[in-house]
């Protein structure tokens, strides 16, 4: 594992949701940044002297062999009670949530202060509670003896520390070792790890017509496809099928002209309504969102979720999650179409709530539903943290996708050919 292999023409290839995330955690000064650095043979994180140079997590999308596809983060200290780090520490608990693998740095030049690895013993009690697999080093392993603090008889959360590992990001002692260890560590807490079923698996075959949807409007990024149809091309392409791309204006000329039935029809949610009307009612019809709702493991929870919306009565409050941020649109789907379809569909006025990026709320509490994004900006581990979230406080879970399909009346159809049998289902 010499070669760490950072591929610069091609770190776009695969998406940060479907790289695994490694992240390194440890006190100000700990050298978490150095050992980041030494780790990906880049100068990625800002290095220096000074406390807290690291005020927020720092990502970098490389590949990493064995493991492949990895996104390496370096998180602020986890020491600094300042009013500024507290907000910080809420940024580093919030890495967590998405964190595969955690690397938990120690320093041998620790003054005396409080307890002994207070901090680090913490963490690594949420990193066990969490199910997260980590590996402790002990980074500066350069500095003369005298100046190394002996922990390798120190009790540390009931385990005595006889496998930490050493390591320098100064001179490199062990940094191929270290990558090693991290992709030994990940292979072994998750031995039946596959490579992940495709958005369309079991639904397209190789020969098949499969027809996209994609409205191009003033909020579609400039020159480019968003990610959930990009990803969906990929996936189809791969299949060994046909991926057939159209706007809804050229959708009826488009199923005219095929000479061959497309096998599903794949469409971007805003338009399920003009797309459906189009579609002859015994071909597959979906959504992009749903594909990924059912490619994150929640499809059936957003299923039974949606039927909240039955019952919705006024000023009951409604969470709107997106996974990412982007520049808000005077018609955006999240904040202005999603919630008029919503008061349309129910005749109430609910009370609307908005979460974009990483700040999903950690108390749901009063929330009478959570409506979430086709989540393609967030890989399993956080998008199941933030189900989970819901699912723990009580709080029904679905997305934009069902939402829509529901409102609209269609959504029998738009999930038909994944054999729900629910006959509350409109």
């Amino acid at each position: 594992m010499g070669n760490t292999n950072i591929h610069t023409s091609g770190l776009n290839d695969t998406p940060s949701a479907n790289r695994i995330h490694i992240a390194f955690f440890g006190r100000t000064n700990a050298g978490k940044s150095s050992l980041v650095n030494a780790v990906t043979g880049q100068n990625l994180a800002l290095v220096s002297d000074t406390k807290g140079t690291t005020t927020d997590p720092v990502y970098k999308a490389m590949e990493l062999l064995p493991l492949g596809p990895v996104l390496i983060i370096d998180t602020p200290g986890i020491d600094d009670e300042s009013a500024l780090g507290e907000m910080r520490m809420g940024r580093t608990k919030q890495v967590l949530n998405k964190t595969d693998v955690a690397v938990l740095v120690l320093s041998g030049e620790y003054p005396p202060k409080g307890a002994p690895f207070a901090e680090e013993k913490e963490l690594a009690g949420i990193l066990k509670a969490k199910n997260i697999p980590y590996i402790v080093v002990q980074n500066k392993c350069d500095l003369p003896d005298a100046e190394i603090k002996n922990i390798a008889s120190m009790n540390f959360c009931g385990e005595v520390l006889k496998n930490v590992l050493p390591v320098s990001a100064k001179t490199g002692r062990n940094i191929d070792l270290l990558k090693e260890k991290i992709a030994a560590l990940y292979q072994s807490a998750f031995p039946a790890e596959k490579e992940k079923p495709s958005l369309v698996a079991g639904l397209v075959h190789p020969g098949d017509f499969a027809l996209l949807v994609t409205p191009i409007d003033k909020a579609a990024p400039k020159g480019r496809l968003i990610l959930p149809q990009q990803q969906t091309i990929r996936d189809i392409l791969d299949t060994g099928a046909c991926a057939i791309v159209v706007k809804e204006s050229g959708l009826r000329e488009t199923l005219a002209s095929l000479g061959k039935e497309p096998s599903i029809v794949i469409t971007d949610s805003i338009v399920f309504a003009e797309v459906s009307n189009e579609v002859p009612l015994h071909i597959p019809l979906t959504s992009f969102s749903i594909l990924f709702a059912r490619n994150k493991g929640f499809l059936q929870a957003a299923v039974n979720g949606i039927k909240t919306l039955e019952t919705i009565q006024n000023a009951d409050k409604i969470l709107i999650c997106e996974g990412c941020t982007h520049h808000r649109q005077c018609d955006d789907i999240g904040k202005v179409k999603l919630p008029n379809l919503i008061k349309g569909y129910t005749g109430k006025e609910p009370d609307f709530s908005f979460s974009s990026g990483r700040d999903f709320p950690e108390d749901l509490h009063g929330y009478k539903l959570i409506i979430h994004c086709g989540a393609c900006m967030l890989n399993d581990r956080e998008m199941e943290f933030r189900r989970l979230s819901a699912q723990r406080q009580g709080i029904p879970f679905t997305n934009y996708g069902i939402s829509i399909a529901c409102v609209r009346g269609i959504l029998s159809r738009s999930i038909a050919m994944f054999n729900f049998n629910d006959s509350a289902i409109t």
